[in-house]
């Protein structure tokens, strides 16, 4: 069986930045445990795997571990392969996914997720996470992450993990997220998760469902400019709209090509 494949950097407008995501269209759903296969080979944060049905898509995420409950670089890479690349011609994909349904605007250049709240509430660390850090944070918060609140940007650029303790707990599907006011941005994040073969993802849409309300509330503004401080470094424009979110960015096509199935 012959597939497509397609591989699409996320949340940036430059090669080799932002989040890297394959992506699969599919005609019918092959068996769970051949996706994730697919998905380990692949060797990426997520591969997004999706039929498209005319009037919605059914859109699934899975890392080279698990089946994802949600996850947004993906969900916007798979829009830009409906739009930019299969020219799809509609003003609104929706998704149907484990997360309900998902929407997605493409405007001025932007793919715009409509997305979750998740808002956040007060938490207590757990020893194991606490030990990995190099440096502690300053407030514990939790929804389907940890989300640990820093001082500074600086705080957020110089924490290490130690992985062989972060290993120890089992977050799935959550992770943790570190977080501060930014300097040339309202907010600065990483994102972190255990027992799995990619520690740091470089842009996570999903963890800005509760950062999002988190720094809105915070700052006492709706519209939000957003930077993920890891190596590939990624640009969200969000904002809070109550009971859901808007996380917007840009994508480029890295690559196309087939991958083959027996």
């Amino acid at each position: 069986m012959k597939l497509e494949l397609y591989q699409i950097d996320a949340f940036t407008d430059e090669l080799f930045r932002g989040n890297p995501a394959c992506v699969v269209p599919l005609k019918e759903w092959l068996p769970d445990e051949t996706l994730l296969k697919i998905a380990m080979e692949n060797a990426v944060a997520e591969t997004a795997f999706f039929i498209d049905n005319g009037s919605t898509t059914h859109l699934r995420w899975f890392t080279p571990e698990i089946e994802m409950d949600l996850c947004g670089h993906a969900t916007l890479a798979t829009a830009h392969c409906l739009i930019s690349i299969l020219n799809y011609n509609r003003d609104e994909i929706i998704f149907e996914t484990k997360s309900g349904e998902l929407k997605v605007i493409f405007q001025d250049g932007l793919y715009e997720l409509n997305f979750p709240s998740r808002m956040p509430v007060p938490s207590v660390l757990p020893d194991i996470i606490s030990k990995s850090l190099n440096i502690q944070p300053k407030e514990v918060f939790k929804s389907r992450d940890y989300v640990l609140v820093y001082d500074t940007e600086e705080d957020i650029k110089d924490i290490k993990i130690d992985r062989q303790t972060f290993d120890l707990i089992n977050l799935d599907p959550g992770g943790v997220v570190i977080t501060a006011k930014g300097n040339d941005s309202d907010f600065v994040s990483r994102y972190f998760t255990s027992q799995s073969s990619i520690l740091e993802d470089p842009v996570t849409g999903s963890a800005h469902c509760s950062l999002i309300p988190f720094w809105s509330k915070r700052l006492g503004k709706k519209d939000l400019f957003a930077v993920q401080l890891s190596e590939r470094l990624g640009k969200l424009y969000c904002e809070d709209q109550g009971e859901r979110v808007i996380i917007a960015g840009k994508a480029k096509t890295y690559s196309a090509g087939h991958l083959w199935i027996e």
